[in-house]
């Protein structure tokens, strides 16, 4: 099982046994490289600990512990971890600021206790497997184990299908469940408990005060951030999209790097999709040294990886060049990157709020010949087009345009874009035509207390962030891409106590009009070139849907298209895909439209899945432990020690 998660841990492998219980750990060695080696325990030996990810906090925390009569013998954030949940137990959460997901083994109690981050951005996965409950960071792990079924869920692909997360806390694979974003649970002699949820986002209450006091704050919470996360024993670099975000992070984290700053940013050969000109002008600003990786030929290639490490469909080909930008990371050394995801979601950057600004616009005057101009402000890329297709724009933008009241109204045309693929499934393997409406039902019980009272904007964010950043960015664009080359990503934006403000910032410091990220541009003014201070926001797109069609696809991916391997695998109606390639390629280039890319995607990438985790999954990897802790349980009342084998 562990040797499934090579590519996460590379640097050496630990097991734990007592009795019944094993764990074990591939680690990427980041902090305390000579003894870091997991798995690690408390003075007493009673807490045993295995951790995927960073507590950025470890050395404040581990001051305080010190201070409480702790001794430590390692400077590894996971020893302090153990320390923490021996002196405050499950409340230990509260005060830990990171990116994790964790086990902690109590061998007093025989209880295990399982939690993860806020946001999710380190992945936990759960299952009950005959009498065993396994847990790992990917699922492919717990594939390995013998009771485990290899068989796609038609529910949960329906979900990422239609919200692109996965609200109900299924995974791809039948019986295998994720532990959610902020939640934990506790496994004891009687079984598993129910997960929670331990922090959610509060959009509720605003702060108030003047808005330069308020951006100050923010400021100095996002610089603070930034130099927790600079924390490592081994270089950290930063991504460089140019775009507001990254730069940001970028200028700060070179103010308090003590080592040469490497930053890295993707590149296309497509001028439509390539950002070099603002990437080079903040490099530049910056004083920094720029390694560009140039998504090239073998991005249509990279799709299968992409699925392999995703473990889930993808409705987008964005993930293949930050595959190969964390290549090229890897490549130089480097184990660690700081990024800008969660500055969108967060501070109101997105399309999707200017759309829901608009449409509700819209809505309090359906009548209103002039409004619906406004559709065109939001599709500007389209350029001199924009005028063609405003008809089309008001029909697009206008379903459902009364429907203000749905707590779920932001994101209804997003939904019913995704959907789409729910209508190509076989009905044999959905067993359920409701399936698109039973995503979204999921997803409103997810909704917390009070949302319809929060402002449209708020409740557009945290959808947004349950959805999109949690369900999709962090885990298929994000960590699975990165630890896909060994590579460990930092968000400083998502410092709880960043987006905590975040939160309670004021609407007129997120949209102003149709102006997006007011505040954060103002709180980063000083740090980032003006031409990228005014730039808008600029999506994150690549071009291989297009190049699907129009290659000579040596490596055979359509393939997986054809009607025959369409029907052998049962999943999608082998006639409704064979209308959409064939359609496709009579548009010929340039003129495939994104609602028929993302289904021509999420088709192909839903085919991948199937055939490299249930048709033809690769033979198991081994593992070789560097190092064995074994207990020797002795009967009640008798002392217990444990044995520590290190090859």
């Amino acid at each position: 099982m562990v040797g499934e998660l090579l590519h996460r841990g590379p640097d050496g492998t630990g097991v734990y046994l007592d009795g019944s219980v094993g764990m074990a750990a591939a680690r990427l060695a980041i902090l305390d490289l000579d003894q870091g080696d997991q798995p690690l325990s408390d003075a007493e030996g009673r807490y045993w600990v295995v951790q995927n990810g960073e507590i950025y906090n470890y050395v404040e925390l581990r001051a305080e512990l010190d201070g409480l009569g702790h001794s430590f013998v390692t400077t590894c954030d996971t020893e302090v971890l153990a320390h923490a949940y021996a002196e405050w137990g499950t409340d230990c959460l509260d005060r830990l600021n990171g990116d994790f997901a964790f086990a902690v083994w109590d061998a007093l109690t025989r209880e295990l206790f399982l939690a993860r981050d806020r946001f999710g951005v380190r992945p936990l996965f759960v299952a009950n497997l005959g009498r065993d409950f396994c847990f790992a960071s990917e699922a492919r792990a717990i594939l390995r184990h013998p009771a485990a079924r290899r068989k796609l869920d038609a529910a949960a692909l329906a979900e990422f299908f239609v919200t692109w997360g996965n609200p109900s806390g299924r995974s791809s694979f039948m019986d295998i469940r994720e532990l959610p974003p902020g939640c934990s649970m506790r496994i004891g002699t009687r079984g598993a408990e129910p997960a929670r949820r331990w922090w959610d986002l509060d959009f509720s209450a605003k702060l108030e005060g003047e808005d330069e006091e308020l951006l100050a704050e923010l400021r100095a919470l996002l610089d603070d951030s930034v130099r927790l996360r600079l924390r490592a024993d081994v270089p950290v670099a930063v991504y460089l999209s140019g775009g507001l975000d990254s730069c940001a992070v970028a200028a700060l984290a070179q103010r308090h790097s003590k080592r040469h700053l490497a930053l890295f940013g993707i590149g296309f050969e497509d001028e439509r999709y390539d950002e070099s000109r603002y990437q080079l002008a903040a490099a530049a600003a910056l004083g920094g040294e720029l390694t560009r990786a140039i998504a090239g030929p073998t991005l249509i290639a990279d799709l299968t990886r992409v699925v392999e490490l995703a473990e889930r469909p993808t409705l987008r080909t964005a993930p293949a060049p930050l595959l190969q930008l964390a290549s090229v990371v890897r490549e130089s050394g480097t184990k660690v990157v700081l990024t800008g995801e969660g500055a969108d979601e967060l501070f109101g950057g997105y399309d999707i709020f200017r759309e829901d600004k608009v449409r509700r616009f819209c809505a309090r005057d359906p009548a209103s010949a002039m409004r619906p101009r406004l559709y065109a402000r939001l599709n500007e890329y389209l350029g001199k087009d924009v005028a063609r297709v405003a008809p089309f724009l008001a029909r697009f933008y206008g379903r459902g345009l009364m429907e203000t009241d749905d707590p779920l109204y932001s994101h209804r045309i997003r939904f019913a874009n995704g959907g789409r693929l729910v209508g190509m499934l076989q009905p044999g393997f959905l067993g359920n035509d409701r399936a698109a409406e039973i995503a979204g039902e999921r997803l409103l019980e997810r909704l917390p207390t009070g949302f319809a009272a929060l402002d449209p904007l708020d409740r557009a964010q945290y959808v947004e962030i349950v959805t999109f950043l949690e369900g999709y960015l962090l885990h298929t664009q994000a960590d699975r891409m990165l630890m896909g080359h060994s590579v460990e990503g930092r968000f400083p934006y998502l410092d709880h106590r960043v987006a905590e403000f975040a939160a309670r910032l004021p609407g007129r410091l997120k949209l102003v009009g149709l102006h997006e990220k007011v505040g954060l541009r103002r709180a980063v003014a000083d740090l980032v070139p003006p031409e990228i201070r005014s730039r808008k926001k600029w999506p994150y797109r690549a071009p291989i849907g297009v190049k699907l069609l129009t290659s000579d696809d040596p490596d055979g991916l359509l393939d997986l298209l054809e009607p025959r391997r369409v029907e052998a695998a049962g999943i999608f109606d082998s006639t409704t895909v064979a209308a959409l390639t064939a359609k496709l390629r009579a548009q010929g280039p340039g003129r495939v439209g994104e609602a028929d890319e993302m289904a021509l995607v999420g088709a192909l990438s839903t085919m991948l899945l199937h055939e490299r985790f249930v048709a033809a999954p690769p033979p198991a990897r081994l593992a070789v432990p560097s190092k064995v802790v074994e207990r020797s349980v002795g009967p009640p009342g008798v002392a217990s020690h444990a044995v520590e084998t290190v090859a």
